[in-house]
């Protein structure tokens, strides 16, 4: 038991740090290759939510790099200085990708307002659901354990949901590009490896907590 955990945790390690692997190298390459008509990751956004009547929704700049991220709640784009700032194929392609979660919104896309529902949920069951694990072993409660089941559950449906969310931002981010001219035939190729490395990210970790979630549930034994 202790080696087949041991053995989860590395294939969950290499599964984290390979996607983030190949997601800050296609980001690297492609940010070293300025986009053709030398549009920026603010203008990028601002265009395509402005095509889609989301003028009002505002783009910020923020600190760190891939840090960039829609909140619904506020109605912002926030985009890192490199990503804001940038003229780059990844600089475009990584705006476009945030401007697409603001378009779901916007069309009410039913994944992505139901992830936006759980997410509550999901924050409080991923910080609590181990301890709750670790007392149902230690004080032989198995009622503790199938509540640490749940909550891991709630944990691996948040990130579940997350999958066609990323899948269809990103597919919304491609299609206005390629509309837009913005971009070469090989730097819209780019803009895809970058967005495809990104969605790796979120399979690995989907992926990674399917094997928690299996491994927890032959605790009950």
């Amino acid at each position: 038991m202790v080696i087949s955990y041991y053995f989860l945790i590395l294939l969950v390690l290499i599964l984290g740090v390979g996607a983030q692997f190949l997601v800050k190298t296609a980001y690297k390459k492609w940010k070293k290759n300025p986009s053709s008509f030398g549009v920026s990751g603010a203008d990028a956004a601002r265009t395509m939510l402005n095509s889609n009547g989301l003028g009002h929704v505002a783009i910020i700049e923020i600190s760190g790099q891939l840090t960039d991220n829609f909140d619904p709640r506020t109605n912002v784009v926030s985009l890192s200085s490199e990503v804001y700032h940038g003229r780059t194929v990844s600089a475009v392609a990584i705006a476009c990708h945030e401007s697409g979660h603001a378009l779901q919104y916007a069309c009410e896309y039913v994944p992505a307002k139901a992830r936006a529902s759980i997410v509550p949920v999901a924050s409080i069951a991923s910080n609590l659901w181990v301890f709750v694990l670790i007392a149902g072993i230690f004080l032989s409660m198995i009622g503790l354990v199938y509540v640490a089941i749940a909550l891991f559950g709630a944990v691996l449906l948040f990130q579940l949901i997350t999958l066609p969310v990323e899948f269809d931002a990103s597919k919304r981010a491609k299609s206005f590009i390629r509309q837009s001219g913005w971009l070469t035939q090989k730097e819209i190729g780019g803009a895809s490896a970058v967005l495809r490395s990104a969605s790796l990210t979120y399979v690995a970790a989907a992926l990674a907590s399917v094997l928690q979630f299996v491994y927890i549930l032959g605790m009950r034994r």
